[in-house]
């Protein structure tokens, strides 16, 4: 009997210890090029979900109700003779403690996505040279969902992660393809991740340990701790904005939270919302209608 709970044991011990990062759904959608034969993109789409799913990113131990709940969406808008031009759209959520609830955590459309691709060709990625955009792209958006995710729980938790895809930016520099470099315009991976690593920006650091660690977290056992923690991170947001307003992350933060801080602050036990509806005309402006909605 002790010899079959041991086996038992190292079995699930086994099944944590290799359990992949990430629950992700990746979808190819071909709806816009004119061609008969969709059987490629299908391959494609079998495969990035393969590569994503069955790499073991870190040297983390996961549970798989650990894994990271995210979805990457390709759409392609032209394919001729292995070469494909899109965007992708990379979502990522976060649980929230004593839930069932998932919250976003970010949301992004990535309009500079083009790659070569032979259909059944194999996957894979040189973290110490650049071989693919597809790949690339594919790994640094990984890095990047797992870095926002290890910020929401631990102070500048996602540090190794942010530097994993400034690493592949920095190999991408000269592939010749667009969105890796500063120069390649505004809202490109360069920026992005460059934002996440300066010092200028830990105020969105902090702030999205505060939301998530302080806030969302304590939202049923106590809630207005937790309204509170949350306004607290808008006067983050705030001071941040003041330095640099329109900035990458802070558009990318509220294209993600917009309901959801409506939501947290529509119901429930009441705060004082004047100012906090103020901030977030001030640094959200976008979405005033959405804030229209918060009201005692």
């Amino acid at each position: 009997m002790i010899k079959k709970l041991l086996y038992v044991a190292l079995l699930c011990a086994l099944q944590f210890s290799f359990a992949q990062e990430l629950s992700c759904t990746v979808i190819v959608n071909s709806d816009q090029v004119n061609q008969t034969n969709k059987q490629i993109f299908k391959t494609l789409e079998k495969s990035l979900n393969d590569y994503v799913n069955q790499t073991k990113w870190t040297n983390r131990n996961v549970s798989p109700k650990e894994r990271i709940e995210c979805s990457m969406m390709i759409t392609i808008n032209r394919y001729e003779n292995s070469a494909f031009h899109g965007t992708i759209q990379v979502q990522s959520n976060r649980p929230v403690y004593n839930s069932t609830y998932q919250s976003p955590v970010f949301n992004y459309q990535d309009k500079r996505f083009s790659f070569a691709y032979v259909e059944y060709a194999p996957l894979y990625f040189n973290p110490n040279s650049f071989d693919s955009n597809l790949t690339a792209v594919i790994t640094y958006y990984v890095y990047i969902i797992l870095g926002i995710d290890a910020d929401t729980f631990s102070k500048e938790g996602g540090t190794p992660y942010f530097k994993q895809a400034q690493n592949i930016v920095g190999l991408a520099q000269g592939s010749g393809y667009s969105g890796w470099q500063q120069t390649d315009g505004n809202r490109t991976r360069f920026e992005l991740v460059d934002n996440l690593l300066s010092n200028t920006f830990k105020e969105y650091r902090l702030a999205l340990y505060n939301y998530h660690r302080l806030g969302m977290d304590n939202i049923v056992d106590n809630a207005t701790l937790a309204k509170q923690s949350i306004a607290g991170s808008m006067k983050l947001f705030d001071r941040l904005n003041n330095v640099r307003p329109n900035s990458f992350v802070l558009q990318a933060f509220f294209d993600a939270k917009s309901e959801e801080i409506a939501n947290v602050f529509s119901g429930g036990p009441k705060v004082d919302i004047v100012k906090l509806t103020e901030t977030l005309n001030e640094i959200a402006p976008l979405y005033s209608d959405t804030w229209s909605r918060i009201k005692y």
